[in-house]
């Protein structure tokens, strides 16, 4: 996106802002790298772990749990606006920072200079880191603690106290937790970390508006995260299963044509075979396998045979079926039933007829076989046969007597009993139950009937296989059944015939007659292809285990890759170099140039010659680089010194600062680290006069550096504070007020030798010899240093000073103020203490006895009132 500054108030529109406007468009993972840059610079190994992890998890990885943290208005330093200004009054209540010592406070001068100076190890690293933190300069690192202490406390801790313009103070309970005070942003703190900001990368120089190289260093992070993405992505791209090369599956499936064209949100639901492979899925497998293997013609008349087979089957189970039927069985038990009925209604004729004979049960069934035995005996007993029944006369065929006149009367009863028309039903009746019944136990049924065709069905349709081996036994137990309840046994729960299968047969009989037709298709028509089709359905259900599992690896690989194309898409940098160009187009000016030009002269004169030109940018740079007058295409960090590179960095520092509204407090720590005396000295004169329109804190380990400070701010008449920090045993960090002794002034010299001249007048009332005169010592020792150190600053002007790579001739009128008494005072007064101190070991036989207190204190008295009044006669000096 294309940030519309119109959006913001043109008497607010800064650098910050803008990004700010700008990041609410962007992805969040960018946002929270902005915090980050914005907070501690160019993120570290471990950060650039978590943006990437943010960016997955932005596109949809559910195992990241890592929330991000946008850029927000409370990352960002504050401008407290016009004529306003934030300064530094102390830091007090350390704790938890590194080695510092717990109890000390640090004050600072609210309106001038202050110099903290300590040598290397004595605990400026740890205020600084303080005030880096609190004031949220960029890389201002990780604030450790006491890693030398079993019981360390956790979490830095300060109280920072801050003064306003207006003259309101307030103190601010600093914590390391991540966050700030707004106020304290508008503190900036400028270290090696910040030259290194300024002129090790790709935007050569940082000018206020404050962050102008945020978009760069996002580019690089967009840069390093895609580089990140795109090793990863080659990586998963070669873990591609070698089975999508050569498949295992066939094309012809709807797996295997699932399989082909797999995607990242692919459902394996959706590609999963709805039922599971079961054993006739086996078994037709098999066939198709063996069947597709053969010669086409003689599989097909195979297949053709066994249709013709199914339909014998089919007209087997017919007959059973229509032989068992309920209407057959129905229909055989009501022929039993007639004959039954009409048996009953002979039987009754034939008592009412005969029930007066002496022998029972003529005209019932054993009767009637005897008597037609009888008639078919008399047959064939003579050659020409003879009349059955016999008439008078006759002889019997049974008993061979001769018939008598009652006798043949019986029998020819009997004979028309049997020729009447009750009986003759009866046995008609009789008849046809028996032909029918006999009809009923002949249908054969058992499986060894179809033995041959049912182990043909079974091998390619087991489950119809099954329903014909159920219905021939159900159908055989139901003409048992069905025989013995016409026999009169009782039968509990007869069965039914099932349901008929002869039409699933006749199916079976037509599918199988179309197979042998496709199998027969030599040209590869529908019906052949429709087959091989089944054959590979059936193929890769039977291995959609395997190939699911295949799926669900590919699908997950194919997601993974999605999201990674998904996130380096988010790495491009075209919007964030359009953010580059805007700001350097419209927040840097030429007047901004010009004023870079007059820092870097008063920096370094025409030692280091740069100027700030428009160059192309790419990956997010601003568009105004430092470049070289002699080769603008060399970079600056290659070509210049390190002393050089800092005076670089400190004019783009202080160029910044030029474009602020506000005058808040400067920190500086260890500006002139890398400087040798012919930077230092430009260096201090730069800060010195900058102290003069807002607060200047300067940490130092160079005592020179210090002094150079001290006397261009004392030039100014700028009020200036002096501290030095010291380390104990254990702890650093211990704040003593003023310089050290080698540094201090004379007027603090004197102070402090009165302190000391009070202890040891303590010493004497108190009778301790020895360590009064060790005291006395001590202190004659320090005044006669005194005495040399006002010849260089008092008598002289501070024209000469050790180790200064100059002569400050301005001053060299005011020694002309010196007088014979004042010389004559200085040697009385250097002299007397030099009797008092032990330069060389006295003899055994010489012990001098110590001046008393009153003497002591006369004789600093003196050097007060010949410094003083030395001071005043040269300040006459017109």
């Amino acid at each position: 996106m294309i940030l519309d500054s119109t959006s913001i108030d043109k008497s607010e529109d800064t650098v910050p802002k803008r990004i700010l406007a700008w990041s609410e468009g962007r992805p969040l993972w960018q946002r929270d790298a902005l915090r980050r840059i914005v907070l501690n610079g160019y993120p570290d190994k471990e950060a650039f772990e978590e943006l990437l992890a943010l960016c997955r998890k932005e596109h949809g990885d559910p195992t990241v749990a890592l929330a991000a943290k946008p850029l927000s208005k409370d990352h960002l330093p504050v401008d407290p606006g016009e004529g306003e200004s934030i300064s530094l009054s102390g830091i007090a209540n350390v704790s938890g920072v590194n080695q510092l010592a717990t109890g000390q406070t640090l004050i600072f001068e609210e309106s001038g200079l202050t110099i903290v100076y300590g040598q290397n190890g004595t605990g400026k690293s740890g205020y600084t880191r303080i005030l880096k933190k609190a004031c949220r300069s960029r890389h201002a690192g990780e604030i450790m603690p006491d890693v030398y202490s079993s019981s360390a406390t956790r979490a830095a801790k300060a109280d920072l106290k801050i003064t306003r313009a207006g003259g309101t103070a307030e103190t601010v309970a600093w914590e390391d937790d991540g966050g700030s005070t707004e106020t304290l942003s508008a503190i900036t703190v400028f270290d090696r970390d910040a030259a290194s900001i300024h002129v090790q990368k790709k935007n050569e120089v940082w000018f206020r508006p404050f962050g102008l190289d945020i978009p760069d260093d996002l580019a690089g992070v967009c840069q390093e995260i895609k580089a990140r993405l795109t090793t990863e992505k080659e990586t998963l791209e070669r873990k591609r299963n070698s089975v999508f090369t050569n498949p295992i599956w066939s094309s012809r499936s709807a797996l295997g044509k699932a399989l082909c064209s797999l995607r990242h949100d692919t459902a394996i639901a959706g590609i999963k075979p709805n039922t599971p492979f079961s054993d006739a899925d086996e078994a037709r497998l098999t066939k198709l396998q063996g069947d597709l293997a053969q010669d086409p013609a003689v599989a097909a008349r195979a297949q053709r045979d066994h249709a013709a087979q199914f339909d014998q089957l089919e007209s087997y189970l017919k007959r059973i079926e229509l032989a068992l039927n309920d209407e057959a069985i129905k229909a055989l038990h009501a022929k039993k039933k007639s004959a039954d009925d009409m048996r009953t209604a002979a039987n009754t004729a034939a008592h009412e007829a005969f029930s007066g004979l002496a022998v029972e049960g003529v005209g019932e069934a054993v009767w009637r076989t005897l008597w037609e035995s009888a008639r078919s005996y008399s047959r064939v007993a003579q050659e020409a046969g003879a009349a059955f029944p016999p008439s008078q006369g006759d002889v019997c065929v049974l008993c061979h007597q001769e018939i008598d006149e009652p006798t043949a009367a019986r029998m020819l009863g009997f004979e028309d009993f049997i020729k009447k028309d009750t009986e003759t039903k009866a046995a008609e009746a009789e008849r046809v139950f028996r032909e029918v019944e006999q009809n009923f136990r002949a249908v054969a049924i058992h499986v060894n009937k179809v033995s041959a065709v049912y182990r043909r069905l079974k091998t390619g349709n087991f489950t119809l296989a099954k329903q014909v081996l159920r219905f021939i036994a159900l159908a055989r137990r139901v003409q048992v059944q069905t025989l013995a309840l016409l026999s009169g046994e009782e039968v509990p729960n007869p069965l039914a015939l099932p349901q008929p299968v002869s039409k699933a047969v006749n199916t079976e009989a037509a599918q199988t007659r179309v197979y042998a037709a496709s199998l027969d298709d030599a040209s590869g028509g529908e019906a052949r292809e429709a087959v091989l089709n089944e054959q590979a359905d059936l193929q890769d259900r039977k291995q959609s285990h395997e190939l699911l599992d295949i799926a669900k690896t590919e699908i997950a690989r194919l997601a993974e890759l999605k999201r990674m194309e998904d996130c380096l898409r988010d790495t491009a940098t075209t919007a964030i170099t359009r953010l580059g160009n805007e700001i350097a187009d419209n927040l840097i000016t030429p007047r901004m140039r010009d004023r870079f030009q007059q820092e870097i002269v008063a920096l370094a004169g025409n030692r280091v010659r740069v100027e700030v030109v428009r160059s192309g940018g790419k990956f997010g740079s601003p568009q105004y680089e430092v470049k070289l007058y002699a080769n603008p295409k060399a970079k600056v960090h290659d070509v210049l010194s390190e002393g050089e590179q800092t005076c670089v960095a400190l004019a783009s520092y202080l160029t910044e600062l030029a474009n602020a509204s506000h005058t808040s407090a400067l920190v500086f720590d260890d500006p002139v680290s890398s400087l040798d005396h012919r930077w230092r000295s430009k260096v201090a004169k730069r800060l010195a006069k900058e102290a003069g329109v807002r607060q200047v804190i300067v940490f130092t380990h160079d005592m020179i550096f210090v002094n150079d400070l001290a006397q261009l701010a004392s030039e100014r008449n700028t009020p200036t504070a002096l501290a030095h920090l010291t380390r104990g045993q254990d702890v650093v960090g211990i704040v003593n007020k003023d310089l050290p002794w080698t540094a201090s002034s004379i007027r603090d010299r004197i102070d402090k030798l009165e302190k000391e001249a009070r202890a040891a007048k303590r010493l004497f009332e108190a009778n301790d010899d020895e360590g009064y005169k060790t005291a006395v010592s001590s202190l004659y020792s320090r005044l006669r240093a005194t005495w040399e150190r006002a010849l260089e600053d008092i008598v002289f002007a501070n024209v000469v000073i050790r180790h200064r790579d100059y002569i400050d001739t301005k001053h060299l009128k005011r020694v002309t103020a010196l007088e014979e008494a004042d010389v004559q005072a200085f040697q009385n007064g250097f002299k007397k203490c030099c009797d008092f101190v032990d330069a060389h070991d006295p003899s055994r036989g010489h012990d001098p006895e110590p001046p008393e207190p009153s003497e002591i204190l006369t004789d600093i008295q003196s050097l007060k009132d010949w410094s003083e009044g030395l001071r005043n006669k040269m300040n006459g000096v017109s």
